[in-house]
């Protein structure tokens, strides 16, 4: 991986500590920066990931809350419609309520009507049988 740096020529004795602390030096810094690079990179990486699973979830959870969004649309239309037809019947039953109500009470006078005739036969027998019972003695 690390490429092999031609060396430079060595200098005299007291300045091969030098450059060699010196070529250390640049190695550690090279390594240094290539480490913050693949850091840099690693990193990126993993916000852009975290970024993709965070979209993921979110459309998915989305989804489901728009679902039962609609579900709820649809439900509140069909309640209103129940609601509705109930008033409907409700109207339709108080009509046939008062038909009903009306027929009773038309059938009640027919009945008094027919007890009254029964009572005017009664009393037109009961008075022809005094006039007969008058006229014979």
């Amino acid at each position: 991986m690390e490429r092999a740096k031609p060396t430079p020529p060595e200098p005299p004795a007291g300045g091969q500590l030098e450059s060699d602390l010196l070529r250390i030096m640049q190695q550690h810094h090279h390594q240094s920066l290539r480490q913050r690079q693949q850091t840099e990179r690693a990193k990126k990486s993993a916000l852009s990931s975290a970024a993709r699973v965070a979209g993921h979830l979110v459309d998915a959870v989305d989804g489901g809350v728009q679902e039962l969004f609609v579900n709820e649309k649809r439900v509140e239309a069909e309640a209103r419609a129940l609601l509705a037809a109930v008033a409907r019947y409700r109207k339709q039953t108080d009509q046939w309520l008062a038909a009903t109500n009306a027929v009773n009470s038309v059938l009640k006078e027919i009945g008094d009507f027919e007890n009254w005739m029964k009572i005017m036969e009664f009393d037109c027998r009961s008075i022809n049988a005094a006039i007969r019972n008058i006229h014979q003695s």
